[in-house]
């Protein structure tokens, strides 16, 4: 029986399934993986690093009118909505082909907007109303068993996840078998898209774009759970 993870196609996320969680990640491996590109990655996502790090600072700037917005009228508005979800979008994809996954060796695109050709999708539905009450709470009291959780994931809060921690050390394994193998080992490649899946929603909660709570479930591999194989 194989052991490793061939190519296949993984569609855009849809709409949120009966059980699924509004923030939804899927990603497909590219193959074949270059042996020994992955170590000049950090180099070459570079000027990604940069623009996020200014995205995230706007981030920042967005939640706090967003907070505001969601307790006086129980709404996100739509263009934060979409800037916030749109950051987090391309810091996906930057760390689907960097530190989080090296899924992948096809460069990322420099935009917010959901790419239809690439390995890597991130979406979240908008919601019509927010919690005006939870809004209080949510990002700092309730979230904060998965910040525990996360914190060994990603080795602490960074602008990037994809660095440091549990998630850092199986890619580092990653690179390793591809280096010797030429291959991505599939059950390793599975829970790196899980631990990747579950800082997303936790992410996602934690900027206010879902009152849904993260699940505490490890989601394996690239499609979400209840999606057609």
């Amino acid at each position: 029986m194989s052991t490793h993870v061939t190519s296949s196609a993984v569609p855009p996320p849809g709409p949120a399934g009966p059980q699924g969680y509004p923030a939804r990640l899927t990603a497909r491996l590219d193959a074949p993986l270059s042996r020994w590109l992955w170590l000049v990655k950090w180099l070459l996502a570079l000027p990604h690093h940069v623009v996020l790090f200014f995205l995230w600072a706007a981030v920042a700037g967005v939640s706090v009118v967003a907070f505001f917005a969601i307790l006086f009228t129980g709404r996100y508005p739509r263009p934060l909505f979409d800037v916030t979800s749109g950051v987090l979008r391309w810091s996906w994809r930057v760390a689907y082909y960097a530190y989080a996954a090296l899924g992948t060796d096809r460069y990322p695109p420099f935009t917010l907007a959901d790419v239809p050709g690439s390995p890597a999708h991130w979406d979240v539905t908008y919601p019509e109303h927010l919690s005006r009450g939870l809004v209080l709470v949510k990002w700092w009291l309730l979230a904060l068993p998965h910040y525990l959780i996360l914190g060994f994931l990603v080795g602490g809060a960074r602008l990037a996840w994809f660095s440091g921690g549990l998630i850092g050390l199986l890619t580092l394994f990653a690179g390793v078998a591809l280096a010797f193998t030429g291959l991505y080992p599939r059950g390793l490649y599975d829970l790196l898209l899980g631990l990747n899946r579950w800082v997303l929603r936790v992410a996602a909660y934690a900027t206010l774009l879902t009152d849904a709570y993260p699940p505490f479930r490890l989601d394996q591999g690239g499609r979400e759970p209840g999606t057609a194989a």
